[in-house]
Protein backbone atom coordinates (compact mmCIF):
# COMPACT_ATOMS: atom_id res chain seq x y z
CA UNK A 1 0.00 0.00 0.00
CA UNK A 2 2.81 2.21 1.11
CA UNK A 3 4.66 1.72 -2.06
CA UNK A 4 1.89 2.24 -4.12
CA UNK A 5 1.33 5.74 -2.62
CA UNK A 6 4.87 6.40 -2.76
CA UNK A 7 4.74 5.65 -6.80
CA UNK A 8 1.72 8.11 -7.13
CA UNK A 9 3.20 10.90 -5.39
CA UNK A 10 6.62 10.56 -7.55
CA UNK A 11 4.83 10.25 -10.64
CA UNK A 12 2.66 13.50 -9.48
CA UNK A 13 5.84 15.41 -8.34
CA UNK A 14 7.40 14.25 -12.14
CA UNK A 15 4.15 15.62 -13.93
CA UNK A 16 4.31 18.73 -11.74
CA UNK A 17 8.32 19.47 -12.41
CA UNK A 18 7.22 19.20 -15.86
CA UNK A 19 4.90 21.50 -16.11
CA UNK A 20 6.75 24.16 -14.51
CA UNK A 21 9.63 23.79 -16.95
CA UNK A 22 7.59 24.01 -19.58
CA UNK A 23 6.16 27.55 -17.78
CA UNK A 24 9.86 28.66 -17.81
CA UNK A 25 10.34 27.91 -21.22
CA UNK A 26 7.00 30.02 -21.94
CA UNK A 27 8.25 32.26 -19.85
CA UNK A 28 11.57 32.38 -21.69
CA UNK A 29 10.35 32.80 -24.69
CA UNK A 30 8.12 36.12 -23.74
CA UNK A 31 12.04 38.01 -23.01
CA UNK A 32 13.13 36.64 -26.43
CA UNK A 33 10.16 37.91 -27.93
CA UNK A 34 10.83 41.38 -26.30
CA UNK A 35 14.15 41.58 -27.34
CA UNK A 36 13.32 41.13 -30.86
CA UNK A 37 10.72 43.67 -30.40
CA UNK A 38 12.84 46.53 -29.53
CA UNK A 39 16.07 45.40 -32.09
CA UNK A 40 14.89 47.75 -34.35
CA UNK A 41 15.58 50.47 -32.77
CA UNK A 42 18.91 50.32 -33.11
CA UNK A 43 18.87 50.89 -36.05
CA UNK A 44 18.17 54.34 -35.23
CA UNK A 45 20.96 54.27 -32.65
CA UNK A 46 22.10 54.15 -29.60
CA UNK A 47 20.13 56.59 -27.65
CA UNK A 48 16.47 55.26 -29.36
CA UNK A 49 17.45 52.06 -28.32
CA UNK A 50 18.08 52.69 -24.38
CA UNK A 51 14.86 54.53 -24.42
CA UNK A 52 12.95 51.96 -25.62
CA UNK A 53 14.69 49.51 -23.36
CA UNK A 54 13.72 51.73 -20.13
CA UNK A 55 10.16 51.78 -21.21
CA UNK A 56 9.80 48.32 -20.75
CA UNK A 57 11.92 47.58 -17.64
CA UNK A 58 10.87 47.38 -14.19
CA UNK A 59 12.92 47.66 -10.87
CA UNK A 60 13.68 44.40 -9.49
CA UNK A 61 11.79 42.36 -12.03
CA UNK A 62 13.01 43.19 -15.74
CA UNK A 63 16.27 44.56 -17.59
CA UNK A 64 17.56 45.18 -20.76
CA UNK A 65 20.89 44.81 -21.83
CA UNK A 66 22.96 45.71 -25.36
CA UNK A 67 26.15 44.53 -26.04
CA UNK A 68 28.26 46.25 -28.47
CA UNK A 69 30.25 44.98 -31.02
CA UNK A 70 33.40 46.32 -30.12
CA UNK A 71 33.09 46.40 -25.97
CA UNK A 72 33.18 43.07 -24.41
CA UNK A 73 31.07 44.42 -21.45
CA UNK A 74 27.32 45.09 -21.35
CA UNK A 75 25.70 48.36 -21.57
CA UNK A 76 22.60 49.30 -18.94
CA UNK A 77 19.71 51.27 -20.18
CA UNK A 78 20.87 53.91 -17.82
CA UNK A 79 24.42 53.63 -20.14
CA UNK A 80 26.18 52.11 -17.12
CA UNK A 81 28.90 49.53 -18.12
CA UNK A 82 28.10 45.63 -16.65
CA UNK A 83 29.96 42.43 -16.49
CA UNK A 84 28.27 39.13 -16.79
CA UNK A 85 29.89 36.02 -17.80
CA UNK A 86 26.53 34.29 -18.52
CA UNK A 87 24.88 36.12 -20.39
CA UNK A 88 27.82 37.52 -22.51
CA UNK A 89 28.15 33.78 -23.39
CA UNK A 90 24.98 33.66 -24.33
CA UNK A 91 25.45 36.72 -26.33
CA UNK A 92 27.68 35.05 -28.40
CA UNK A 93 26.29 31.98 -28.60
CA UNK A 94 23.40 30.71 -30.76
CA UNK A 95 20.45 29.96 -28.17
CA UNK A 96 17.52 31.85 -27.51
CA UNK A 97 17.05 31.70 -24.13
CA UNK A 98 19.18 31.27 -20.74
CA UNK A 99 18.49 30.39 -17.70
CA UNK A 100 20.30 32.42 -14.63
CA UNK A 101 21.17 31.41 -11.54
CA UNK A 102 20.17 33.01 -8.23
CA UNK A 103 23.72 34.73 -7.74
CA UNK A 104 24.03 35.73 -11.76
CA UNK A 105 20.48 36.89 -11.17
CA UNK A 106 21.42 39.26 -7.75
CA UNK A 107 24.00 40.59 -9.93
CA UNK A 108 21.85 42.04 -12.08
CA UNK A 109 19.92 44.13 -9.18
CA UNK A 110 17.34 41.25 -9.19
CA UNK A 111 15.87 39.21 -7.21
CA UNK A 112 18.07 36.09 -5.91
CA UNK A 113 15.69 34.04 -7.03
CA UNK A 114 15.57 31.73 -10.47
CA UNK A 115 15.85 34.69 -13.75
CA UNK A 116 15.21 34.41 -17.33
CA UNK A 117 16.72 35.74 -20.24
CA UNK A 118 16.03 36.33 -23.55
CA UNK A 119 18.33 37.43 -27.12
CA UNK A 120 18.07 39.10 -29.79
CA UNK A 121 20.51 40.00 -32.28
CA UNK A 122 21.05 43.57 -34.63
CA UNK A 123 23.41 43.69 -37.26
CA UNK A 124 24.73 47.43 -38.30
CA UNK A 125 27.03 49.51 -39.77
CA UNK A 126 28.72 49.54 -36.91
CA UNK A 127 28.62 45.47 -36.70
CA UNK A 128 26.53 42.76 -34.47
CA UNK A 129 25.06 44.06 -31.36
CA UNK A 130 23.03 42.02 -29.03
CA UNK A 131 20.21 42.43 -27.01
CA UNK A 132 19.18 40.69 -23.48
CA UNK A 133 16.23 40.71 -22.33
CA UNK A 134 16.35 39.46 -18.26
CA UNK A 135 13.22 39.30 -15.83
CA UNK A 136 12.78 37.44 -12.60
CA UNK A 137 11.04 34.50 -12.61
CA UNK A 138 10.34 34.89 -8.69
CA UNK A 139 6.32 34.54 -9.48
CA UNK A 140 6.25 31.45 -11.58
CA UNK A 141 8.46 29.71 -8.76
CA UNK A 142 6.41 30.72 -6.31
CA UNK A 143 3.32 29.95 -8.04
CA UNK A 144 5.59 26.33 -8.09
CA UNK A 145 6.33 26.38 -4.80
CA UNK A 146 2.78 26.62 -3.87
CA UNK A 147 1.96 24.14 -6.23
CA UNK A 148 4.39 21.63 -4.34
CA UNK A 149 2.68 22.59 -1.40
CA UNK A 150 -0.77 21.41 -2.39
CA UNK A 151 1.14 18.69 -3.44
CA UNK A 152 2.05 17.72 -0.85
CA UNK A 153 -0.85 18.25 1.21
CA UNK A 154 -2.96 16.21 -1.54
CA UNK A 155 -0.52 13.31 -1.31
CA UNK A 156 -0.86 13.49 2.78
CA UNK A 157 -4.33 13.55 2.99
CA UNK A 158 -4.85 10.77 0.16
CA UNK A 159 -2.33 9.10 1.82
CA UNK A 160 -4.00 9.26 5.42
CA UNK A 161 -7.77 8.20 3.70
CA UNK A 162 -5.82 5.35 1.92
CA UNK A 163 -4.06 4.45 5.10
CA UNK A 164 -7.36 4.57 7.58
CA UNK A 165 -9.38 2.85 5.09
CA UNK A 166 -6.98 0.39 3.94
CA UNK A 167 -6.63 0.04 7.70
CA UNK A 168 -10.34 -0.36 8.31
CA UNK A 169 -10.39 -3.17 5.46
CA UNK A 170 -7.67 -4.86 6.47
CA UNK A 171 -9.40 -4.99 9.98
CA UNK A 172 -12.79 -5.92 8.79
CA UNK A 173 -10.46 -8.66 6.88
CA UNK A 174 -8.24 -10.10 9.80
CA UNK A 175 -11.82 -9.95 11.46
CA UNK A 176 -13.38 -12.37 8.18
CA UNK A 177 -10.53 -14.53 8.44
CA UNK A 178 -10.45 -15.45 11.66
CA UNK A 179 -14.67 -16.04 11.48
CA UNK A 180 -13.68 -18.16 8.72
CA UNK A 181 -10.91 -19.93 10.90
CA UNK A 182 -13.29 -20.65 13.53
CA UNK A 183 -16.31 -22.18 11.05
CA UNK A 184 -13.20 -24.17 9.91
CA UNK A 185 -12.28 -25.53 13.22
CA UNK A 186 -16.25 -25.62 13.76
CA UNK A 187 -16.57 -27.89 10.86
CA UNK A 188 -13.31 -30.17 11.60
CA UNK A 189 -14.63 -30.53 15.12
CA UNK A 190 -18.18 -31.37 13.63
CA UNK A 191 -16.80 -33.74 11.44
CA UNK A 192 -14.92 -35.41 13.85
CA UNK A 193 -17.81 -35.52 16.54
CA UNK A 194 -19.35 -37.72 13.04
CA UNK A 195 -16.33 -39.57 12.95
CA UNK A 196 -16.86 -40.15 16.51
CA UNK A 197 -20.81 -40.98 16.44
CA UNK A 198 -20.17 -43.24 13.91
CA UNK A 199 -17.24 -45.13 15.09
CA UNK A 200 -19.49 -45.59 18.30
CA UNK A 201 -22.00 -47.10 16.05
CA UNK A 202 -19.92 -49.35 14.24
CA UNK A 203 -18.99 -50.82 17.16
CA UNK A 204 -21.88 -51.09 18.81
CA UNK A 205 -22.75 -52.78 15.33
CA UNK A 206 -19.83 -55.25 15.63
CA UNK A 207 -20.66 -56.13 19.35
CA UNK A 208 -24.81 -56.59 18.46
CA UNK A 209 -23.50 -58.42 14.82
CA UNK A 210 -21.11 -61.02 17.20
CA UNK A 211 -23.96 -61.40 19.93
CA UNK A 212 -26.56 -62.04 17.35
CA UNK A 213 -24.00 -64.78 15.50
CA UNK A 214 -22.94 -66.29 18.64
CA UNK A 215 -26.95 -66.85 19.96
CA UNK A 216 -27.64 -67.95 16.33
CA UNK A 217 -24.70 -70.64 15.95
CA UNK A 218 -26.56 -73.07 18.75
CA UNK A 219 -30.24 -73.38 16.82
CA UNK A 220 -28.40 -73.38 13.65
CA UNK A 221 -26.69 -76.05 14.86
CA UNK A 222 -29.73 -78.01 15.80
CA UNK A 223 -31.43 -77.01 12.63
CA UNK A 224 -28.81 -78.43 10.90
CA UNK A 225 -28.70 -81.68 12.73
CA UNK A 226 -32.36 -82.53 12.62
CA UNK A 227 -31.97 -81.62 8.52
CA UNK A 228 -29.59 -84.27 8.51
CA UNK A 229 -31.43 -86.74 10.26
CA UNK A 230 -34.04 -86.14 8.10
CA UNK A 231 -31.52 -86.13 4.68
CA UNK A 232 -30.71 -89.83 5.84
CA UNK A 233 -34.05 -90.95 6.60
CA UNK A 234 -36.06 -89.17 3.17
CA UNK A 235 -33.90 -91.57 0.94
CA UNK A 236 -36.98 -93.09 -0.20
CA UNK A 237 -38.96 -89.96 -1.30
CA UNK A 238 -37.24 -87.90 -3.49
CA UNK A 239 -39.06 -84.36 -2.87
CA UNK A 240 -38.39 -85.22 0.43
CA UNK A 241 -34.93 -86.02 -0.14
CA UNK A 242 -34.48 -82.39 -1.56
CA UNK A 243 -36.25 -80.71 0.82
CA UNK A 244 -34.15 -82.25 3.92
CA UNK A 245 -31.01 -81.48 0.94
CA UNK A 246 -31.95 -77.72 0.64
CA UNK A 247 -32.49 -77.61 4.58
CA UNK A 248 -29.27 -78.44 4.77
CA UNK A 249 -27.24 -76.28 2.12
CA UNK A 250 -28.89 -73.33 3.59
CA UNK A 251 -27.90 -74.04 7.13
CA UNK A 252 -24.19 -74.65 6.22
CA UNK A 253 -24.59 -71.01 4.06
CA UNK A 254 -25.82 -69.63 6.98
CA UNK A 255 -23.04 -71.00 9.04
CA UNK A 256 -20.49 -69.86 6.70
CA UNK A 257 -22.31 -66.19 7.00
CA UNK A 258 -22.18 -66.08 10.60
CA UNK A 259 -18.47 -67.36 10.63
CA UNK A 260 -17.65 -64.78 7.94
CA UNK A 261 -19.48 -62.26 10.66
CA UNK A 262 -18.00 -63.58 13.22
CA UNK A 263 -14.42 -62.78 11.76
CA UNK A 264 -14.85 -59.55 10.34
CA UNK A 265 -16.15 -58.34 13.35
CA UNK A 266 -12.91 -59.47 15.15
CA UNK A 267 -10.81 -57.67 12.65
CA UNK A 268 -9.40 -60.72 10.79
CA UNK A 269 -8.57 -60.78 7.39
CA UNK A 270 -11.32 -62.70 5.26
CA UNK A 271 -10.50 -66.51 3.32
CA UNK A 272 -9.92 -64.87 -0.03
CA UNK A 273 -10.29 -67.25 -3.28
CA UNK A 274 -10.48 -66.06 -6.56
CA UNK A 275 -13.58 -66.30 -8.56
CA UNK A 276 -15.71 -65.43 -11.32
CA UNK A 277 -17.75 -62.14 -10.63
CA UNK A 278 -20.61 -63.89 -12.83
CA UNK A 279 -20.76 -66.75 -10.03
CA UNK A 280 -21.28 -64.41 -7.59
CA UNK A 281 -24.16 -62.85 -9.21
CA UNK A 282 -25.77 -65.92 -10.00
CA UNK A 283 -25.59 -67.51 -6.76
CA UNK A 284 -27.11 -64.28 -5.73
CA UNK A 285 -29.70 -64.04 -8.35
CA UNK A 286 -30.83 -67.92 -7.17
CA UNK A 287 -30.69 -67.14 -3.57
CA UNK A 288 -33.14 -63.72 -3.64
CA UNK A 289 -35.63 -65.46 -6.71
CA UNK A 290 -38.17 -66.63 -4.37
CA UNK A 291 -38.65 -63.28 -2.83
CA UNK A 292 -39.19 -61.50 -6.20
CA UNK A 293 -41.57 -63.86 -7.05
CA UNK A 294 -43.52 -63.55 -4.13
CA UNK A 295 -43.40 -59.33 -4.13
CA UNK A 296 -44.33 -59.86 -8.02
CA UNK A 297 -41.19 -57.86 -9.30
CA UNK A 298 -39.27 -58.85 -12.01
CA UNK A 299 -35.72 -59.29 -11.66
CA UNK A 300 -32.95 -59.70 -14.59
CA UNK A 301 -29.73 -60.17 -15.00
CA UNK A 302 -26.94 -58.83 -17.47
CA UNK A 303 -23.75 -60.85 -17.18
CA UNK A 304 -20.80 -59.18 -19.65
CA UNK A 305 -18.47 -62.13 -20.67
CA UNK A 306 -14.64 -62.29 -20.18
CA UNK A 307 -14.66 -60.36 -16.99
CA UNK A 308 -11.48 -60.41 -14.98
CA UNK A 309 -12.25 -62.48 -11.83
CA UNK A 310 -12.04 -61.22 -8.15
CA UNK A 311 -10.66 -61.77 -5.17
CA UNK A 312 -13.14 -61.98 -1.85
CA UNK A 313 -14.82 -64.06 0.74
CA UNK A 314 -17.35 -65.49 -1.84
CA UNK A 315 -20.12 -65.94 0.80
CA UNK A 316 -19.97 -62.45 2.23
CA UNK A 317 -19.72 -61.35 -1.57
CA UNK A 318 -22.73 -63.13 -2.44
CA UNK A 319 -24.43 -61.60 1.12
CA UNK A 320 -23.62 -58.12 -0.08
CA UNK A 321 -25.28 -58.90 -3.46
CA UNK A 322 -28.39 -60.30 -1.87
CA UNK A 323 -28.60 -57.29 0.83
CA UNK A 324 -28.49 -54.91 -2.58
CA UNK A 325 -31.37 -56.86 -3.96
CA UNK A 326 -33.48 -57.48 -1.28
CA UNK A 327 -33.01 -53.50 -0.88
CA UNK A 328 -34.05 -53.00 -4.59
CA UNK A 329 -37.19 -55.17 -4.47
CA UNK A 330 -38.29 -53.58 -1.11
CA UNK A 331 -38.09 -50.66 -3.06
CA UNK A 332 -40.25 -51.64 -5.57
CA UNK A 333 -44.15 -51.71 -6.49
CA UNK A 334 -45.64 -55.11 -7.55
CA UNK A 335 -44.70 -55.25 -11.30
CA UNK A 336 -41.60 -53.23 -11.00
CA UNK A 337 -38.24 -54.19 -12.30
CA UNK A 338 -34.86 -54.95 -10.43
CA UNK A 339 -31.36 -55.38 -12.79
CA UNK A 340 -27.98 -56.90 -11.94
CA UNK A 341 -25.72 -55.95 -14.50
CA UNK A 342 -21.58 -56.87 -13.68
CA UNK A 343 -19.34 -55.15 -16.14
CA UNK A 344 -15.80 -53.98 -16.24
CA UNK A 345 -14.98 -50.60 -15.21
CA UNK A 346 -11.43 -50.06 -15.75
CA UNK A 347 -9.54 -51.85 -13.35
CA UNK A 348 -12.51 -52.84 -11.35
CA UNK A 349 -15.53 -55.15 -11.66
CA UNK A 350 -18.60 -53.32 -11.06
CA UNK A 351 -22.26 -55.00 -9.45
CA UNK A 352 -24.84 -52.73 -10.74
CA UNK A 353 -28.26 -53.02 -9.09
CA UNK A 354 -30.95 -50.78 -10.52
CA UNK A 355 -34.66 -50.47 -9.82
CA UNK A 356 -37.46 -48.57 -10.78
CA UNK A 357 -38.59 -47.95 -7.73
CA UNK A 358 -39.53 -44.23 -5.22
CA UNK A 359 -35.89 -43.22 -5.47
CA UNK A 360 -33.94 -41.52 -2.80
CA UNK A 361 -33.32 -38.39 -1.84
CA UNK A 362 -29.27 -36.94 -1.56
CA UNK A 363 -29.77 -36.12 2.04
CA UNK A 364 -30.49 -39.56 2.71
CA UNK A 365 -28.01 -40.75 0.03
CA UNK A 366 -25.55 -39.12 1.70
CA UNK A 367 -26.40 -41.01 5.41
CA UNK A 368 -27.56 -44.61 3.74
CA UNK A 369 -24.41 -45.80 5.20
CA UNK A 370 -24.80 -45.07 8.49
CA UNK A 371 -25.85 -47.77 10.84
CA UNK A 372 -29.25 -47.32 12.05
CA UNK A 373 -30.19 -45.21 9.62
CA UNK A 374 -32.74 -46.26 7.35
CA UNK A 375 -35.96 -44.82 5.16
CA UNK A 376 -38.09 -47.84 5.53
CA UNK A 377 -41.01 -47.87 7.72
CA UNK A 378 -40.85 -48.60 11.97
CA UNK A 379 -40.99 -51.93 12.23
CA UNK A 380 -39.79 -52.42 8.54
CA UNK A 381 -35.57 -51.83 8.89
CA UNK A 382 -33.03 -51.93 11.34
CA UNK A 383 -30.66 -49.50 9.48
CA UNK A 384 -27.91 -52.29 9.56
CA UNK A 385 -28.37 -54.13 6.54
CA UNK A 386 -26.79 -51.16 3.97
CA UNK A 387 -24.16 -50.58 6.98
CA UNK A 388 -22.95 -54.50 7.29
CA UNK A 389 -22.99 -54.42 3.29
CA UNK A 390 -20.81 -51.24 3.45
CA UNK A 391 -18.31 -52.55 5.86
CA UNK A 392 -18.07 -56.11 4.15
CA UNK A 393 -17.15 -54.05 0.59
CA UNK A 394 -14.60 -52.17 2.51
CA UNK A 395 -13.02 -55.13 3.82
CA UNK A 396 -12.24 -56.56 0.62
CA UNK A 397 -10.75 -52.83 -0.78
CA UNK A 398 -13.99 -52.35 -2.94
CA UNK A 399 -16.88 -49.07 -2.84
CA UNK A 400 -19.94 -48.86 -2.10
CA UNK A 401 -22.04 -45.93 -3.71
CA UNK A 402 -25.67 -45.43 -3.58
CA UNK A 403 -27.54 -42.91 -5.33
CA UNK A 404 -31.10 -41.93 -7.16
CA UNK A 405 -30.91 -42.71 -11.03
CA UNK A 406 -30.51 -39.96 -13.11
CA UNK A 407 -32.36 -41.77 -16.19
CA UNK A 408 -35.36 -41.95 -14.59
CA UNK A 409 -36.90 -42.88 -11.36
CA UNK A 410 -35.80 -45.24 -8.76
CA UNK A 411 -32.39 -46.08 -7.17
CA UNK A 412 -28.92 -47.77 -8.38
CA UNK A 413 -26.24 -49.25 -5.76
CA UNK A 414 -22.85 -49.74 -7.25
CA UNK A 415 -19.60 -52.04 -5.61
CA UNK A 416 -16.76 -52.15 -7.24
CA UNK A 417 -14.22 -54.77 -6.24
CA UNK A 418 -10.63 -54.84 -7.62
CA UNK A 419 -10.01 -57.10 -10.66
CA UNK A 420 -7.46 -59.82 -10.74
CA UNK A 421 -5.51 -60.64 -13.86
CA UNK A 422 -7.22 -64.02 -14.18
CA UNK A 423 -10.32 -63.97 -16.47
CA UNK A 424 -13.32 -66.00 -16.35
Amino acid sequence: MMLAIGAVAALAYWDEQREFSAALSDFAGEQTALARAIAPTLQEGLTPFLIAARSIEKPRQVRVLVGEPSRAALTTSGGSSLRSAALESGLSGTADWLRLSRAEAAALALPARTAMAGFAHVDTAAGRWGIAVVASAQNERDRELLAQVRLALSVFVASGLVLVFGGLALKNQRKRMGLANQLAVAAVQSERDERLVRADKLATMGALAMGIAHEVSTPLGVILGRAEQLLARATDDARSHRAAQAIVEQAVRIDAIVRGFLSLARGDAPQTERVPPNALAEVAVDSVGHRFSKAGVRLSISLEQGLPWVTCEPRLMEQVLVNLLLNACDACLVGGEVELRVSAEGPRVAFVVTDDGCGISEDDAARILDPFFTTKPVGQGSGLGLAITSELVKHHRGTLSVASRTDQRGTRACVELPAESTRA
